[in-house]
């Protein structure tokens, strides 16, 4: 059962990976779109895609996330022109390096504390009053099994996936006895850009992350936050992990040929 047709969704990040992938599926459902990424141009060009195949509206913004006063003036102009989402999707988010901790680069975890953490704050910070007002929303966000396991040369990354896990936990009790539902979807191992952005546009060790292994596709995340926001309203989820089946945790993958 199709529940989403009509509604608006919010995507930060969407200019490739998860995020324009769930653009494509939700405007498959009939949904509009708010679209927003620093890459405002392939942003542009998703937006151009979903309206030749559907008949939905589609916003493109370019958006930083780590800008506070820019998303609090995107999500003032939202309000203004009544353009406040039914649905929430907190998709901007980074790994940068893989480093011993006392060998990282600082620009690097400030980076990946801007974006994955402070991003999601100002964005949720600015859109949730108004579901509370509303009494109704969804907040979906992106997560990671990182989250959940630490490993090693990867504690940076780890505490701001932990720190998103957190604030998902954290929000979803601070809406108790409102309709606003709160969701977190934390992938594993995934092909998408995350690895050429880790690897500052290493080609050559991003596609080794994959090697002897088939991931999760962007495809498959986005098949998993649409289920999450399709369900009855009485229904919340507060999180999902997924792996591809050849991983079983963060450190633990086989890989064929091995």
């Amino acid at each position: 059962m199709n529940r989403l047709a009509g509604k608006r969704v919010l995507i930060t990040g969407a200019s490739s990976g998860f995020g324009a992938a769930a653009a494509r599926r939700f405007a498959e459902q009939g949904c509009d779109l708010l679209l927003s990424a620093r890459r405002v141009e392939r942003v542009e060009d998703l937006a151009k895609e979903i309206q030749d195949a559907h008949d939905v509206e589609v916003r493109v913004d370019g958006l930083d996330v780590t800008d506070r006063d820019a998303v609090a003036a995107y999500v003032a102009d939202l309000a203004h022109q009544k353009l406040i989402p039914d649905i929430l999707v907190n998709n901007a988010g980074k790994a940068r390096g893989l480093d011993k901790l006392y060998e990282g680069r600082i620009e690097h975890w400030e980076d990946m504390i801007d974006t994955n953490v402070k991003g999601l704050l100002y964005m949720t910070r600015a859109v949730v009053p108004h579901m509370v007002a509303r009494n109704s929303g969804h907040v979906i966000n992106l997560g990671s099994i990182a989250g959940h396991w630490t490993y090693p040369k990867g504690a940076v990354y780890n505490a701001t996936k932990a720190g998103v896990r957190s604030i998902t936990e954290g929000l979803n009790m601070d809406l108790l006895g409102t309709n606003v539902r709160v969701s977190s979807v934390d992938p594993g191992m995934a092909e998408t850009e995350f690895s050429d952005v880790r690897f500052d546009g290493d080609n050559g060790r991003a596609k080794d992350v994959y090697k002897g292994v088939k991931p999760l596709s962007a495809e498959d995340v986005a098949d998993v936050i649409l289920y999450v926001a399709n369900l009855p309203e009485h229904v919340n989820i507060l999180d999902v992990v997924m792996m591809p089946t050849a991983q079983r945790s963060a450190t633990l993958v086989h890989r064929e040929g091995t």
